[in-house]
């Protein structure tokens, strides 16, 4: 097994009139990373609709990408919408060990936790409210 396996190469792509590198996200750009992409992580899967990620929560995805490709927030927002998907495609590219097998194993179990919490508090909040009558 090589290293690459591990690290994944970079990823370059041409983008108004620059050519970006596209490498794994640093451990100290991770909280920022996640906290971007947390309201629409669900959807980061082998099939991503990037073009509803955009008109869903675009705001998040551009401060996501500002911080994956190193540049300002201004800078990626500036972009036409075909290069904020290219940009988009890359990040995940180079990243899509942390997006798949890290991150969605993580959102299940929340999930799940989440779920199981929500029937607990419904079971106990139906039991409470019926008490026995007493003649």
């Amino acid at each position: 097994m090589s290293l690459e396996t591990f690290v994944p190469s970079p990823v370059v792509v041409e983008i108004a009139g620059e050519s970006l590198e596209i490498a794994p996200l640093k451990v100290g750009e991770l909280p920022t990373f996640i906290r971007a992409i947390r309201p629409f992580a669900q959807h980061l899967t082998q099939d991503v609709d990037w073009l509803s990620l955009f008109g869903e929560r675009g705001e998040d995805l551009v401060s996501a990408l500002a911080v994956a490709i190193r540049k300002p927030r201004e800078w990626v927002a500036a972009r036409e919408l075909d290069e904020a998907i290219r940009l988009s495609e890359a990040v995940f590219e180079v990243n899509a060990d942390f997006f798949i097998q890290r991150l969605a194993p993580v959102i299940a179990r929340v999930a799940m936790q989440v779920e199981t919490i929500g029937a607990r508090f419904s079971s106990a909040s139906s039991n409470t409210g019926t008490a026995t009558p007493t003649s």
